[in-house]
């Protein structure tokens, strides 16, 4: 039975990658959707990156662009390194670059420029990296890094009165354009959860795998979810992103 699987923010870590989708028997007949930061913090976000394009050849993929990927994009254009990039992961997807050929980058170049700013299924459920603050939902977004860097979407959500009914008109407007809105970009850690976290309509799959937690995959419609092991103890010499905290 084809499944869609919708996969939290991999920050360089290529093992957690191989242990989930092992972990959650994929199959060639589910669909996979990334919901962004592919790169920056442990050390293998270019190997990912190889990984992801030759997955797509064969799997019904849909990646969308985290505010990290788009870092790592301009690099790639031959764009500046921002300290800002550097000291939240950026140095080690550099690192992890050495030895490709100008070929091989343009390649991953053009993966990231294909990537998606957000996705929309079949049944009104959204898929996005961080948010948007458009009343009137993402397509009408002002500000397009909006898409990867906003969290007042998943602030509301996790601020509101559990008790509040949709019909009420202090219901938040943008959370009733969706049936549910699955995102990353702010971690469940922060909350104290090593698992996806739901507040309201939105389930928040980013678990950490940049820090101490794991790399989380759901089934959008069971919401089954199965985790790698926490990525500290997969790379026990390396730091990830718990150094720039």
């Amino acid at each position: 039975m084809k499944r869609k699987l919708v996969i939290g923010d991999i920050h360089g870590g290529f093992k957690a990658l191989t242990q989930i989708i092992e972990r959650s028997k994929v199959t060639a007949d589910d669909q996979l959707i990334f919901l962004g930061d592919y790169v920056d913090g442990w050390s293998e976000s270019s190997q990912i990156i190889t990984f992801l394009i030759e997955l797509s050849k064969k799997q019904d993929c849909i990646f969308i662009k985290g505010n990290h990927d788009a870092w790592c994009e301009d690099w790639l254009s031959g764009g500046d390194t921002p300290n800002v990039w550097l000291f939240n992961g950026g140095q080690k997807t550099i690192e992890s670059y050495e030895g490709y050929s100008p070929d091989e980058q343009e390649k991953h170049l053009e993966f990231f420029q294909r990537m998606k700013n957000y996705y929309v299924d079949d049944e009104n459920r959204l898929f996005i990296h961080a948010g948007y603050s458009s009343m009137h939902g993402p397509e009408k977004e002002v500000y397009s890094s909006n898409y990867r860097w906003d969290r007042t979407l998943w602030e509301t959500a996790v601020s509101m009165d559990k008790k509040l009914k949709k019909s009420s008109e202090l219901y938040p407007k943008r959370l009733l354009l969706y049936k549910e809105i699955f995102i990353g970009h702010t971690p469940t850690i922060d909350l104290g959860s090593n698992e996806p976290l739901n507040n309201a309509n939105i389930w928040n799959l980013d678990t950490g795998a940049a820090y101490t937690g794991a790399l989380s995959i759901m089934d959008v419609d069971t919401k089954e979810f199965w985790q790698s092991d926490p990525l500290p103890a997969l790379y026990p010499d390396e730091m990830g992103r718990n150094s720039d905290r």
